[in-house]
């Protein structure tokens, strides 16, 4: 009498095959854990390096002189509260200050000079137009090599046209 073989896998091949596989999963959980703390952080920098910009060009707007030293505060920006510090110190440029601003989650306690998420630079003084958005001056200046001290054409003006019956330059 003839037995049957049965092939099929022994209970230590598949031990071993569900132990691979659960390494390998182990280690996608792994690299999507990280992405995500990754993308976490990048989002609150990012708030961060906002937060300072806006409070340095709420100084330059606001048209006055800070004074020089160091000051701090709290503000709200994206669902977050966010605390900044903010150093003002003279340049070399006689009418000009530099502003450091430094921004952190108001949550996170840590010392002065730790756990910032980002340090932005800026600049203000009396030596730099006030900026006034409603009225750009791109461009704009007195030439004195110009009769008069007439104004130079700014980009943003289209150009004079030419008088009729004149041919323009490049024609046949």
């Amino acid at each position: 009498m003839r037995r049957k073989l049965h092939r099929g896998f022994t209970l230590i091949e598949v031990l071993v095959a569900l132990a691979i596989v659960a390494i390998g999963m182990a280690a996608v959980m792994g690299a999507l854990t990280s992405s995500a703390n990754t993308i976490s952080y990048l989002r609150d920098k990012t708030f961060a390096q906002w937060v300072a910009l806006n409070q340095i060009a709420n100084l330059r707007l606001s048209g006055q002189q800070p004074p020089t030293g160091n000051s701090d505060g709290d503000t709200d920006f994206a669902g977050r509260s966010w605390h900044w510090r903010q150093e003002v110190v003279a340049t070399q440029v006689p009418g000009v200050e530099r502003i450091d601003v430094s921004v952190r989650p108001a949550d996170l306690k840590a010392g002065d000079d730790q756990g910032w998420f980002t340090t932005v630079s800026g600049i203000q003084g009396d030596a730099l137009g006030t900026p006034n958005p409603a009225e750009p001056l791109w461009g704009a200046q007195t030439l004195s090599g110009l009769p008069g001290g007439t104004q130079a054409p700014t980009p943003t003006s289209p150009p004079a046209p030419a008088p009729s019956g004149t041919p323009k330059s490049g024609s046949p």
